[in-house]
């Protein structure tokens, strides 16, 4: 799938705005033919969850069925040109229509899809677009569901959220990211993978292609100098070897981006079809117990973060993004984990542009491995697919996370359900991907002979001593901290991540001794933590849980949000937050650029020399 871009062969309209919604509660909209529209809806913004922008026509905590609906005209133009409709991602399972005809459907959870509407677009006539969205998740892996039910029959009432969840964070529902009417040209390039490495101070590039036109060739443009050109074919052809020798590596100090154009013509020459990507050349790799970026030791310091904000939910909040990477750069943070499902790729494209490194997370958390089916991990390897396949040619991305806390309960029988499982998504990932590490983020229950270590190329663990366990004691917190990465450094042998550390604080509330909820707590906390990971030979970093306070399903333990956030949830500091930023402004920036990487005497980086063909 190609992302959307308008230029002069492609267009992408979008269709956001205010659409009108329906819930479905009972699942009687089919029957009464919502898929050809529906009167008495409700507005509701798009990109946008329907829960806080409704929560006063009842939808709060609604978890079901919804209608969506807006009319559509496309263009005269439409009619000589393909046509499909491009969701950001439809949370958490699609039907589309247009004007009652099925177009397709989608379980690409946080992720986007297409349907094809050419042979049912009627151009220049109002149309109506019309999507059936279900917030509730699917029986099995990779994100299962759970009830009530659940709670009652595995004895653990006080486990319960409302609405039911497994995850802590809300189930959000809607059409949470653009939606564009996607029109091109009917022989056009319909997919690409992309590898853009380091080697040796030299900037390396492998790009292939599936563009099913006979007679016609694929042409590769770095910054508009080709550097490589191949047949087009219905099935994946290597159009790009080439080791490029003066480009600049891509890295957090100097985050360099070039524009990789991939032209399509015919055997006259006519350009056909053209997309672009922004690529950047760097390395990733582990070395020992050390995580390198073009040959330098990186210590990441960041925050793991939520897709979460007033009114929009999970919706995609352009001036928030903004923001945020500002708040970002203010507190020195160089990284940030995708917690706990993959973001808008506005957010990689921000990170691309600012150097912040991601790594990019799977959503699947808590897996239940009692509940595992046969089908389940064939459900997971096609949603690190599907990620993969987006997210793949951002430099950003370092690394693959492709789980967080399975085990959760301590379930006695999951190291044995568990070992193959994760033997066989590993060996998957990395044939699709050998590029970057991988790893699975542990939650203390799953013990420290968690099987998902042995395949990992990094270990990540989350902690939170001193905070769920020795309450108010940052002493035995630190000691228990080093404990850990000791025991863990020796038996694995592995880099060590504290993906996941924090305290909860509500703005405002203030100690004279260590207490728990208070802001002063909370940053002696987070600044304990630091000293231990900053110190460790093992650990290569650590993320604060979390950036910001988000909202969760209702708790005991939960006041409205979860209020691990350093700022608030509209972005005001907590005092943890100075303290990070005097903490993260004594670490000297990671791989600046060296002067031997640097362009010379004007040279655009252009030059290439051929390389093997991409395998």
């Amino acid at each position: 799938m190609i992302r959307p871009q308008t230029n002069l062969y492609r267009e992408a309209i979008s269709l956001d705005g205010v659409w009108t919604c329906r819930p479905d509660p009972d699942e009687s909209g089919a029957a009464k033919g919502w898929a050809c529209g529906f009167a008495d809806g409700l507005p509701i913004a798009i990109p946008g969850s329907w829960n806080e922008q409704l929560a006063e026509c009842g939808l709060m905590n609604y978890v079901g069925v919804m209608w969506l609906q807006r009319e559509v005209i496309a263009p005269a133009r439409a009619a000589d040109l393909a046509a499909a409709v491009y969701f950001g991602s439809a949370d958490y399972r699609a039907e589309v229509y247009l004007d009652g005809v099925l177009l397709g459907q989608s379980e690409a959870m946080h992720l986007p899809f297409q349907v094809d509407a050419g042979a049912f677009l009627r151009p220049g006539a109002k149309q109506t677009l019309v999507v059936k969205v279900d917030n509730r998740l699917p029986e099995g892996a990779p994100m299962q569901r759970v009830t009530r039910a659940d709670y009652v029959n595995e004895r653990r009432p006080k486990d319960e959220y409302f609405p039911a969840v497994r995850f802590d964070f809300f189930p959000f529902g809607g059409l949470n990211r653009s939606v564009y009417l996607i029109l091109a040209p009917k022989a056009q390039i319909c997919a690409r993978r992309i590898e853009a490495g380091w080697q040796a101070g030299q900037a390396t590039l492998r790009v292939a292609a599936m563009a099913p036109h006979p007679d016609a060739e694929v042409q590769i443009l770095l910054d508009g100098v080709e550097i490589g050109r191949g047949p087009a074919k219905s099935n994946w052809i290597a159009i790009a070897a080439a080791r490029l020798a003066h480009a600049q590596a891509w890295s957090p100090a100097a985050p360099r981006l070039y524009a990789l154009t991939l032209r399509l013509s015919d055997g006259a020459g006519q350009t056909l079809d053209e997309i672009e990507d922004k690529i950047g050349f760097r390395d990733i790799r582990v070395d020992g117990q050390r995580l390198l970026l073009n040959g330098d030791p990186l210590v990441l310091r960041g925050f793991g973060k939520h897709e979460d904000s007033p009114l929009h939910g999970r919706g995609v909040n352009l001036p928030l993004l903004v923001k945020d990477f500002n708040l970002l750069r203010w507190i020195g943070a160089n990284s940030v984990r995708t917690s706990h499902y993959p973001y808008d790729e506005s957010f990689l494209d921000m990170a691309d542009a600012t150097g912040v490194l991601v790594i990019s997370e799977c959503f699947s958390v808590n897996l239940d491995f009692r509940k595992i089916g046969p089908d389940d991990l064939s459900h997971h390897c096609r949603a690190m697919d599907q990620l993969l396949s987006r997210d793949h040619v951002h430099p950003c991305v370092i690394a693959w996370s492709l789980s967080n806390e399975p085990g959760y309960l301590g379930e006695p029988d999951y190291p044995a359900r568990a070992l193959p499982y994760w033997r066989q998504l590993f060996a998957h990932v990395r044939h699709v991907d050998p590029t970057r590490p991988l790893t699975v983020a542990n939650v203390q229950y799953a013990g420290e002979d968690d099987p998902a270590f042995a395949e990992s190329d990094f270990l990540s663990v989350n902690r939170y001593y001193g905070w769920y366990t020795e309450p108010g004691q940052l002493d035995r917190a630190q000691q228990r901290l080093q404990d850990l990465l000791d025991r863990l450094s020796e038996t694995h042998g592995k880099p060590i991540f504290v993906s996941e550390f924090g305290a909860d604080a509500i703005a405002g509330l203030h100690a004279t001794t260590d207490q728990l909820w208070t802001e002063d707590y909370q940053a002696d906390f987070l600044a304990a933590y630091w000293a231990v990971i900053a110190r460790h030979p093992a650990a290569i970093g650590g993320h604060v849980w979390n950036f910001a306070d988000f909202r969760t399903a209702q708790h005991g333990r939960r006041v409205v949000f979860n209020h691990k956030g350093v700022f608030t949830r509209t972005r005001d500091p907590k005092r943890a937050a100075f303290t990070l930023r005097a903490l993260w402004s004594q670490t000297p920036a990671n791989n600046d650029i060296k002067a031997s990487e640097m362009p010379q005497g004007g040279d655009n980086g252009l030059e290439h020399q051929p390389g093997d063909p991409l395998s």
